[in-house]
């Protein structure tokens, strides 16, 4: 099955972002722009991975989708023609931006 990816996202937990980036709206945005591949992202955040244990369980292979009933508050949201499986898979990113001494 093919999918359409957004690999690169932040969860509600990292600096400048929106309260709103939390699974459930997440997903309800992806199927809005026909995204049914999605990263995780932030997943060192302990509180990110407590939410990510919330409203995921695992799918085939190594991804993961939303647990029935969160599925079932983002389909209600959505028109029958935009509810379809949407697919999560871990994800984060290293930053480097930090020094310690001179490096």
């Amino acid at each position: 099955m093919p999918y359409y990816a957004d690999l690169h996202i932040h969860s509600h937990y990292a600096r400048a972002t929106s309260r709103d980036l939390d699974i459930p709206h997440i997903a309800l945005w992806a199927l809005k722009k026909g995204i049914t591949l999605i990263a995780t992202g932030d997943i060192a955040h302990p509180g990110w991975l407590e939410e990510l244990e919330q409203h995921l369980e695992p799918a085939e292979g190594d991804l993961l989708r939303l647990k029935p009933d969160v599925e079932q508050a983002v389909y209600a949201q959505l028109p029958p023609v935009l509810r379809r499986p949407v697919r999560f898979v871990l994800g984060g990113e290293i930053s480097n931006i930090y020094k310690k001494g001179d490096r």
